[in-house]
């Protein structure tokens, strides 16, 4: 297990000296975009999407990084490729990205690297996100609404993907105390369904596929790919005021996120969706999912746990860490 790189401003570096300042704006003020994409089979799935978001983020917060989006991907294939041999040739890949406006002016005599950009692009083994989630494609999970609400786009447009994201960890602090495992779904002020953190929501009733219009969430990429597969397996798909009353007489509901892709709820509010197993549309767009990224993403998940113990004990030991056993 060799030591991983990473891309920071301008360099590949040891992922252990990659450090961003503490006069950063990304510290001070969650001022930073970021963008979080994953691979199957090595190849990053629908890197131009999330990399045309991310620079969408950046003309919105006014941050200049100093790279076209095509030296972005440039760079972030390198970045992969610098990475690819530090683990097995079955290793999948997070890729993130992280881009702030850089250091606060005020602390400028303390930086000796002068006032830039802060860009970063790091790759994480997706062992330690997939092998931990695996038993949630057979299980499922337990959607709540918590007390939190999203943010309205009047104050701060979530099509943003920023690192300002305090709601979410309300949300996942105030879901996690009606039980483990529970995935909060915020409402909008008008008290209809929005997202998670870092995931939406589809509802489906009658065949028809349901989920939030674009007003208060983030447009994810697996939202947009969801809805691409579902077109193309003729089902009807629908952008809509969704609120308690619609998911709890919905047949099916279900979350899309990069890292999983798709997941099915087994509860909505604490009542069981039927029997509480993957419904037949969810089960359908699996497959198509599947057929996309060229990976059976839920055998590779449960593999990936079997493998997870091993890996980290691997990790540790190389670290020379003395909570390695």
């Amino acid at each position: 297990m060799s030591q991983r790189v990473v891309y920071f401003n301008g360099q590949f570096v040891p992922e252990s000296a990659a450090r961003v300042s503490i006069f950063d704006s990304a510290l001070m003020y969650g001022d930073m975009a970021f963008e979080m994409t994953r691979t199957y089979s090595q190849r990053p799935f629908r890197l131009r999407e999330h990399l045309d978001r991310l620079y969408g983020s950046l003309r919105l917060l006014e941050i200049d990084c100093g790279l076209t989006i095509d030296q972005m991907e440039q760079i972030t294939r390198e970045t992969l490729e610098r990475n690819l041999a530090s683990e097995t040739a079955d290793m999948d890949w997070q890729i993130m990205h992280d881009v702030s406006r850089g250091p606060l002016s005020v602390y400028r005599t303390a930086l000796t690297e002068g006032i830039r950009p802060t860009v970063s692009i790091n790759c994480w083994p997706l062992i330690t996100h997939m092998g931990g989630f695996a038993p949630n494609y057979s299980n499922g999970v337990h959607v709540v609404i918590p007390a939190q609400q999203t943010l309205p786009a009047h104050l701060v447009d979530p099509k943003a993907k920023t690192r300002s994201r305090l709601h979410y960890q309300m949300a996942n602090l105030q879901a996690s105390r009606q039980g483990a495992g529970r995935w909060p779904v915020l409402l909008d002020p008008d008290g209809y369904l929005a997202e998670g953190p870092g995931w939406n929501i589809f509802l489906v009733k009658n065949g028809e596929l349901l989920t939030p219009e674009p007003r208060n969430i983030l447009l994810g990429v697996s939202r947009a790919t969801t809805i691409e597969l579902a077109r193309e397996l003729g089902l009807a798909v629908r952008e809509t005021n969704l609120g308690r009353y619609e998911a709890l007489r919905a047949d099916e509901i279900f979350c899309t996120a990069t890292t999983y892709a798709l997941v099915h709820a087994r509860s909505f509010e604490g009542q069981t969706l039927g029997d509480g197993s993957p419904g037949p549309v969810f089960t359908r767009l699996v497959e198509a999912w599947k057929k996309l990224a060229g990976v059976d993403f839920v055998a590779q998940a449960q593999d990936y746990a079997q493998r997870l113990p091993a890996w980290e004990q691997a990790a540790l030991s190389a670290l020379g860490r003395k909570d390695a056993r």
